[in-house]
C-alpha cells in the first residue's frame, strides 16, 4: 500500500512516470548449509518481491500512456554464482528471468523492460565478499556511467563496453566464472588482503 500511494503521488506531482529503476541488495553472506531459511525468504522479500510490488505499482501508468522504461539492477553472479551468496544470486537469477519475460509482455505496450548489469562495486554491502579492492569499482563513477544511460531500451544496460564483456562471459560460461570469482575471493581472505570500505 505504501508502494502505491507513493506511486501515485509522484503521478500527481509530475503528471506520470516515464522510468523505473529497480535496485535492492540484500545480501546474507553464508554458506549454505550455515543459512537459516528465513534470511533467504528475506533476500527474495527485498530483492524480488520489492521489485514486483514497485512494477505493478508503476504499470497502469505506463500502459495508459504506453510508454515507460522498467531498468531491473541484477548481478552477474545470478548467471554464474558465487561461493556464499545463494540466495543473493538466486534472487538476481529470478530478476533476470523476470525481465526478459515481462519484456515479451509488455513490449506490445511501448513498455521496456531490461537488466542493469553493474560491475562488482567497493560498497558496504559488497565488503564481505572478501574480493580484493583492486577487483571492484568505484561505485560514483559507475552510477555517472549509468545515468548517462537512463534513456537505454538495450536488452542488456551496462556501464561500459567491458562490463558488457563480462555479463556475456558471465551467461557464456557461467560456472567456470562464478568459480574462479569465488576462489579468488577466498584466497584473498585467507592471505588477509581487505577490501576497501564502499554493491554488488
Amino acid at each position: 500500500m505504501q508502494v502505491r500511494d507513493t506511486v501515485a503521488s509522484i503521478i500527481d506531482q509530475w503528471g506520470r512516470i516515464d522510468i523505473l529503476v529497480n535496485n535492492a541488495c540484500l545480501a546474507v553472506f553464508a554458506p549454505f548449509e550455515e543459512k537459516d531459511l528465513a534470511d533467504t525468504r528475506r533476500e527474495f522479500e527485498v530483492n524480488y518481491f520489492g521489485y514486483l510490488n514497485m512494477i505493478l505499482a508503476v504499470l497502469p501508468d505506463m500502459k495508459a500512456r504506453g510508454a515507460g522504461i522498467i531498468h531491473n539492477v541484477s548481478s552477474t553472479v545470478g548467471s554464474s554464482g558465487f561461493a556464499g551468496i545463494y540466495g543473493y544470486a538466486s534472487t538476481k537469477g529470478a530478476i533476470d528471468a523476470l525481465s526478459r519475460t515481462l519484456a515479451i509482455e509488455l513490449g506490445p505496450y511501448g513498455i521496456t523492460v531490461n537488466i542493469v548489469q553493474p560491475p562488482l562495486m567497493r560498497t558496504p554491502s559488497a565488503r564481505p565478499l572478501g574480493v580484493p579492492a583492486q577487483l571492484m569499482a568505484d561505485p560514483d563513477a559507475v552510477a555517472a556511467r549509468l545515468a548517462r544511460r537512463i534513456g537505454s531500451r538495450k536488452t542488456v544496460v551496462t556501464p561500459g563496453i567491458g562490463e558488457a564483456l563480462g555479463a556475456f562471459v558471465a551467461r557464456l560460461i557461467p560456472g567456470p566464472m562464478g568459480r574462479l570469482l569465488s576462489e579468488r575471493a577466498a584466497a584473498a581472505r585467507s592471505a588477509g588482503e581487505q577490501p576497501a570500505e564502499g554493491g554488488m
